[in-house]
């Protein structure tokens, strides 16, 4: 699985989202992306709970811990390298979290224009 280029949606270098709880399409704290990862794991979103409560109702339980898959569940507050697709439906119902551009992969803007990701940014650290 070669990996893209790690370039933010800036066209800077890819920063980190989270080493806890370790997140990424590799598991590796970054928004890496391939063509393996075909939910498109690219961006770096804050959890809040309106949008983990949102995730559950269609279907996506990102809040339940998971032990056998070495997950702790999200809770408000942790960053996440989300479904790029899974966002824009967030950012179309009103619902979407923030979003690290900094930390947020290039290949986010195949489904998310920027604009869109720009309107949703996190302050800077």
């Amino acid at each position: 699985m070669d990996k893209f280029p790690s370039v933010n949606v800036l066209g800077g270098p890819l920063a980190p989202c989270s080493t806890a709880p370790v997140t990424g399409f590799y598991r590796d704290g970054h928004c890496n992306t391939c063509e393996a990862d075909h939910g498109s794991h690219t961006v770096c979103a804050v959890m809040t709970a309106e949008f983990l409560a949102y995730s559950k109702y269609v279907g996506n339980d990102l809040s339940t811990p998971l032990p056998a898959f070495h997950f702790p569940g999200l809770k408000p507050g942790d960053r996440w390298c989300l479904c790029a697709s899974r966002f824009l439906q967030a950012a179309e119902e009103g619902c979407a979290p923030l979003v690290h551009l900094e930390a947020t992969h290039g290949r986010a803007l195949e489904v998310v224009p920027l604009v869109v990701l720009k309107a949703h940014a996190a302050p800077a650290d």
